[in-house]
């Protein structure tokens, strides 16, 4: 792994592939480290041609963190309420220039760009703002920031906060039902608790996080703006995530023109593994159509 100074800040990030290979970037959610991006899934897309670009958001892993308080709960929760009363150090506009600048700082003028969750957010935000760095788009079971659309399910929301509790000696655990809430039926606890000791050894600090929840409820809607994208999109949800209902994928693809929307019946706010193999054929064939390759096709349940 290395870092690059960019924006103020530093990113700590890792390639894997050819030298030669085209550039494929992985952009994680909220209060992930770049490892959530688990290396069985990375090798998948370096065996199918891709150089995989990994790193660390802000204020995450062994990325810079902000100087910045940390939002309490009650904070967030009136954020929530109304956007008005958010109030964050940063936004996802910053955190989309954070990106920008990782790619020019490794010599990448232009990536494909696949985003997670607060990630696939980045990625419309970087797709907007910096629009020559993207050959192509994949948002993952993500939103465009209207609040009508890809909201948190009640039920989710009562129970998460119990997962939240700061003791270090609890985080793996606690992560471990955070997970386990929000995946869908093929949830591997094996793989999960393997990725969170991982992220656990890496960077036990979970402010970070709290400080993106706030930056995701401060920023501006982004329908409007995604009307304009023209890089090829893919657009990827669950329909059983409860974290970011589906209604927030299909309000991605409707805003985006040619995008195409795939929905798993069998996936929640997770990637389950056996979906990988659908899923980066996917990604695949919307890296061609940046290439010339074959125009978008209608929506699909898969």
């Amino acid at each position: 792994m290395a870092s690059v100074a960019t924006n103020g800040i530093s990113i700590e990030y890792d390639i894997h592939g050819d030298d030669d290979a085209p550039p494929l970037l992985l952009v994680m959610g909220l209060g992930g480290q770049l490892v959530q991006w688990t290396l069985p899934f990375v090798e998948q897309l370096v065996d199918r041609g891709f150089r995989v670009i990994r790193f660390d958001n802000r204020d995450v892993g062994l990325s810079s963190r902000i100087d910045a308080p940390v939002p309490t709960r009650r904070e967030i929760l009136t954020a929530i309420a109304s956007k008005r009363y958010a109030k964050s150090a940063y936004t996802l506009a910053d955190m989309a220039d954070d990106t920008a600048g990782l790619l020019e700082a490794i010599g990448v003028e232009r990536a494909h760009v696949v985003g997670i969750s607060m990630g696939g957010m980045i990625s419309q935000s970087l797709t907007i703002r910096h629009p020559r760095r993207v050959a192509s788009l994949t948002s993952i079971m993500s939103n465009t920031g209207d609040r009508r659309h890809g909201r948190m399910h009640r039920s989710l929301l009562r129970k998460a906060p119990r997962y939240l509790a700061r003791d270090p000696a609890q985080r793996v655990e606690n992560g471990m039902e955070m997970f386990r809430l929000i995946s869908g039926p093929h949830f591997d606890a094996p793989a999960v608790r393997a990725m969170l000791e991982e992220s656990t050894a890496r960077s036990d600090d979970l402010d970070g996080a709290t400080r993106q929840t706030m930056a995701i409820l401060a920023s501006p809607e982004r329908t409007w703006d995604l009307r304009w994208v023209e890089a090829p999109t893919l657009v990827v949800h669950g329909l059983l995530d409860r974290l970011v209902m589906p209604s927030g994928g299909i309000a991605t693809a409707r805003s985006i023109p040619g995008s195409r929307l795939i929905m798993y019946p069998d996936m929640g706010h997770d990637l389950p593994g056996p979906r990988w193999g659908e899923l980066i054929e996917e990604i695949v064939l919307n890296t061609r159509r940046a290439e010339g390759g074959s125009a978008a096709q209608p929506a699909k349940i898969a």
